[in-house]
């Protein structure tokens, strides 16, 4: 995963730099307002299908051809139900500016193209294969930079808009491409009733998480576009994706152990955070290293990205610390995952959400960018503070539990 996560990054790098030179800061902001909009609503698209494909075939491989065609079935229906959500709700919380064309491309490739992908690398995931998982995410960064290339040999200073017709074509071809190598590999889709009430209701736990996680990480974009400039969604943006890529080896280490974790989960909370201790100690190690780096090495992105981008520097130094808090609280969240707290985990997330856009609401107007970097900080501060507790109260709920259950054959 690792490996495949560092070939995705270079390829991410390249990509990036294209795109935001050639764009501009105004067309890039445009962008990524879109996209920021549409991820709200992306997780829903497979209502946590892919996640329950790992949780069950990790445990019986024998499951898979059933998982794997509810979760074609489901994505199908529901993301043409949320296309229409997402293209209806567009022309209240973005710029006039934007065109619905870009939304309708965007939309589109995520909700279904992106998601199918998603799953795809979740059934090989389940299986821990993970070369293949690798590989398809690997592919996602790929197919969009050689759409940048001839999009910009075409067009050297393209639209927001032309890059989406580009973005769309390419995530459409991965992932007819990923779903025919599934089932090739693996075999193909039996398509029965999607899923039993409890799965729905733990599918839909999975998908309010997400979808959470992506308005606290994500959400402040699009807000800007709206309550500030596009010059400034895109300088913040800008930011904001380096810091993403530098969480990429603990995002591969995150998919590594993911349906490790519901193996040991099945044991406990207390079994499921004990495999996480060792790896939130070298999380901690990376992520206060980067941090570092970000700090004294900011000043170098306008000489890659351009004039444009200059208060992008500014930009990642307060955005510097969000690796440190996102490797903490993504492995305690994980714990809470496979020990079969994915509510808990998803109320603690839809806490955080409804916290970062209500202060979004007020500082963005008021600092612009630097207003929507703090908010991020402290949302991730929440995260950390609030999975820790839980995993805390619920370890010595179940040690006390257990102590009772022995005692009685000691007296």
């Amino acid at each position: 995963m690792l490996i495949g996560q560092g070939i995705r990054l270079v390829i991410q790098a390249l990509y990036f730099v294209e795109i935001a030179r050639s764009l501009g800061a105004s067309n890039y902001g445009a962008f990524v307002g879109v996209v920021a909009l549409v991820g709200i609503t992306y997780p829903f698209g497979a209502l946590g299908s892919g996640n329950l494909l790992v949780k069950n075939v990790s445990r019986d491989p024998s499951l898979f051809r059933a998982y794997w065609g509810r979760a074609l079935a489901i994505t199908a229906a529901v993301s043409s139900i949320l296309l229409v959500v997402v293209l209806s709700v567009s022309r209240f919380v973005l710029p006039a500016s934007i065109p619905l064309t870009l939304v309708l491309f965007v939309a589109g490739a995520d909700l279904f193209g992106l998601n199918i992908v998603t799953v795809c690398a979740q059934a090989f995931q389940a299986f821990e294969r993970l070369n293949w998982t690798a590989t398809i995410n690997a592919l996602i960064s790929a197919g969009r930079l050689i759409g940048a290339i001839i999009l910009i040999a075409i067009h050297p200073h393209p639209s927001a808009l032309q890059w989406g017709y580009l973005y769309f074509f390419s995530t459409a071809a991965l992932a007819i491409a990923a779903s025919t190598l599934v089932c090739a590999k693996l075999g193909l889709p039996r398509f029965k009733w999607p899923h039993t009430a409890a799965e729905m209701r733990e599918g839909l736990y999975f998908s309010v998480g997400f979808s959470s996680q992506t308005i606290y990480n994500d959400i402040d974009k699009t807000m800007m576009a709206r309550l500030s400039t596009l010059d400034a969604t895109g300088i913040y943006g800008a930011a904001y994706r380096l810091i993403d890529v530098s969480f990429t080896p603990i995002s591969a280490l995150l998919a590594s152990t993911y349906p490790h974790f519901f193996r040991t989960g099945a044991n406990g909370i207390v079994a499921s955070f004990a495999y996480a201790k060792p790896f939130l100690r070298r999380t901690l190690v990376y992520s206060v290293s980067v941090c570092v780096f970000v700090l004294l090495c900011a000043g170098i992105v306008p000489h890659i990205l351009g004039p444009e981008y200059a208060r992008t520097s500014e930009a990642l130094r307060w955005l510097a610390p969000l690796p440190i808090l996102r490797g903490l609280h993504y492995f305690l969240s994980d714990s809470l995952t496979g020990a079969g707290h994915q509510g808990l985990r998803t109320a603690i997330q839809a806490g955080v959400a409804a916290f970062n856009v209500l202060v979004n609401l007020w500082i963005i107007p008021a600092y612009s960018w630097r207003g929507a970097a703090w908010s991020s900080i402290a949302s991730d501060a929440l995260l950390v503070c609030g999975t820790a507790l839980a995993v805390t109260i619920l370890a010595r709920r179940s040690k006390s539990v257990m102590d009772q259950a022995v005692a009685p054959e000691y007296s």
